[in-house]
């Protein structure tokens, strides 16, 4: 009898978890405060305190936490730093708060852009850096991004959208710059069914934040509208999704890495692929396990191959195509973006997440073991 496939991704809740939410969920509907109540302050207090953060806000989507920090950051006309490689949300929000995404280059050893990169793409009319921990991985760079933002009088964000929990040297990633964004997705490695947060130690943007998500009211109790908000709240029951998984969130992220250093110790060049391995000092959160494939190979062809021969399949990449290459934001390409053009082309991401077994990963090691005896890597 054949193996069941090795899914790319699973969502893991247990059915305590599910009895859990369902009770909840049953209450706030007796109480009818369905939205910014109780269960989404108390996981705002939660994953600040997790992430060593004074102040959280909870929000309806990562997209939305990113546009909610730009506006508050007034970049309406301004420049802002972005990294190519990185999910259309990261350039859409800036475009959206009324700004420039100015596009910066990929160092395809990290996934992430360096200092000297973001010195290259200043403009005068910069204002901000975003940048984003791809993967779960935050770049050996940072001290060295943050140093520069000061010394050039910019502010620094993060979209740590993947990044959870991620550390380097003890940092936890969103705690860098001014505010960071997290996403809730189904895909991440926590999630509230759909949803995000910010996190910041300034209180002024914590305060900004609470009123912009709620159509820019000044308090939930008036129709007082004083900045032009919009419906970005988190609703109760999407709140009590993400308390549960939250809670669980240490122990998935430490099964992760068990799966991660399992693939680390047994991938090279051997199997023709090069493993994405974090720097020195970085906690990864394995959001993705990507590898690096050789010039040349056909990412489509494998994939392909491994799901049907094998039943392993990939998850989509990190990214596919740099943001430039999207149709609607060619306009944005500044030239010489050879590093995320590599980055985005040779890269593929393993299968991994909290509940995988030995046995399925072993199953993946294999896989690729025998696409490299077939030539197709």
């Amino acid at each position: 009898m054949s193996l069941p496939p090795v899914p790319p991704t699973r969502i893991d809740f247990t059915p305590e978890d599910a009895d859990w939410i369902a009770e909840k969920i049953k209450e706030v509907l007796g109480t009818g405060r369905l939205t910014l109540g109780g269960y989404g302050e108390e996981l705002e207090k939660q994953f600040a305190a997790l992430h060593g953060a004074k102040h959280a806000v909870a929000v309806n989507s990562g997209t939305a936490s990113l546009e909610i920090m730009l506006r508050i950051a007034d970049v309406a006309g301004k420049d802002v730093l972005i990294p190519a490689n990185t999910f259309f949300a990261t350039a859409s929000a800036v475009i959206a708060a009324g700004g420039n995404p100015i596009l910066m280059d990929t160092d395809p050893t990290t996934l992430s852009t360096t200092a000297a990169e973001v010195e290259r793409r200043l403009t005068p009319k910069t204002v901000g850096i975003m940048i984003v921990h791809i993967a779960g991985f935050i770049t050996h760079e940072m001290p060295a991004i943050v140093d520069l933002a000061k010394r050039k009088g910019l502010w620094l964000m993060e979209d740590a959208a993947h990044a959870h929990l991620a550390t380097l040297d003890g940092k936890h990633a969103g705690t860098f710059g001014w505010a960071g964004s997290f996403s809730f997705y189904p895909t991440k490695v926590m999630t509230s069914a759909e949803g995000g947060i910010i996190i910041t130690d300034d209180e002024k943007m914590a305060t900004e934040a609470r009123i912009y998500r709620d159509q820019g009211k000044a308090s939930f109790f008036q129709n007082s509208h004083i900045r032009m908000g919009y419906n970005w709240r988190l609703s109760e029951p999407h709140a009590i999704i993400g308390l549960r998984h939250l809670q669980s969130l240490p122990q998935m992220i430490a099964n992760r890495r068990r799966i991660a250093a399992k693939y680390d110790a047994a991938l090279s060049s051997a199997n023709g692929v090069r493993p994405m391995l974090p720097p020195k000092g970085c906690a990864a959160n394995y959001y993705k396990y990507v590898v690096m494939l050789p010039d040349g190979v056909d990412r489509v062809t494998l994939k392909t191959w491994l799901k049907d021969e094998h039943g392993v399949q990939c998850s989509g990449e990190v990214y596919e195509f740099p943001l430039h290459k999207h149709p609607v934001l060619t306009q944005l390409d500044p030239g010489n973006l050879t590093g995320a053009e590599i980055a985005c082309g040779r890269q593929m991401c393993l299968p991994i997440f909290a509940s995988m077994t030995d046995a399925e990963a072993d199953r993946v090691i294999a896989a690729l073991d025998a696409a490299k005896r077939q030539g197709l890597v």
